[in-house]
């Protein structure tokens, strides 16, 4: 699986991120034609899609609720664990672009400080899910950035050779982004500008990820295992702080990342001590 993962990721070119750059820059054009490259103008021009998409999304708030916290990178990146056994270069992109994710988010929600729906609404009036978010910028949604960010490093990982499975594989990858994305807005912490864009930024992030362990072998110890001890001390500190999120929260994707960390574990200790 190793060997098809860097073989993939051999076949990548600078061109990938013509599109989202793209894509941005449409954006940017779209709101200075509307006068909005403020945050004022900014949600205010967002405020009925917002009204729209939160009234439908937050009929299902169990649902929105699961959703919007795998978009935390503690949980998401808990369900692919295991390929530290199977594909280690998965993860050596996935620290990559976590690290580069990272900066993108913090610089951006520092540069644009946009406020949060709850801030610029009257509460009564929409949908809010959870804790009302009303702390640091809205743009761009950091959970989106991880969702795009974990899940690009997926799509050109297994990218099928076939033409009719590749195109069905990066829908239902994109799809599924979306779909976990979406549920910021379903939550009422994010406007849909600030997902689509850090959907973008995540997807860029994810990209130059891929460079980076592809071009650098500085992260080449995450497959050897001699170095296992340091993962198996991170999940169980991930463990504990699930199983203080299922005593004082009680959300079923709490207990799915769990299982599956303990599965994980029992793995990577077995390939540890293994002669």
């Amino acid at each position: 699986m190793n060997t098809t993962v860097i073989n993939n990721y051999s076949k990548l070119k600078l061109s990938l991120f013509i599109l989202p750059l793209v894509l941005l820059i449409a954006i940017v054009l779209f709101l200075y034609s509307q006068n909005s490259l403020n945050a004022y103008q900014y949600t205010k021009i967002q405020k009925n899609c917002f009204f729209f998409l939160n009234h439908h999304l937050g009929q299902f708030p169990n649902l929105e609720y699961n959703l919007t916290q795998v978009g935390d990178a503690s949980i998401f990146l808990s369900f692919l664990i295991i390929f530290l056994v199977y594909a280690p270069k998965i993860w050596e992109a996935l620290i990559s672009a976590s690290l580069v994710s990272l900066v993108f988010s913090n610089g951006l929600k520092n540069l644009f400080d946009v406020p949060r729906p709850a801030v610029v609404y009257d509460n009564d009036l929409f949908i809010i899910v959870g804790k009302t978010a009303v702390g640091y910028s809205s743009l761009p949604s950091g959970h989106s950035i991880t969702i795009f960010t974990t899940l690009t490093v997926l799509l050109y990982s297994f990218m099928p050779k076939d033409f009719k499975f590749k195109f069905l594989w990066i829908f239902f990858i994109i799809a599924l982004g979306l779909f976990i994305a979406s549920s910021r807005v379903g939550v009422g912490a994010h406007h849909p500008l600030d997902v689509i864009i850090g959907s973008i930024i995540g997807y860029i992030s994810g990209l130059i990820g891929i460079f980076i362990c592809r071009k650098y072998k500085i992260l080449s110890w995450v497959g050897n295992k001699k170095y296992f001890p340091i993962f198996m001390v991170l999940i169980l500190v991930i463990c504990g702080s699930l199983i203080n999120k299922i005593i004082t929260e009680n959300v079923f994707v709490f207990y799915m990342a769990l299982v599956i960390l303990c599965v994980s574990l029992y793995k990577i200790v077995y390939v540890y001590v293994k002669k």
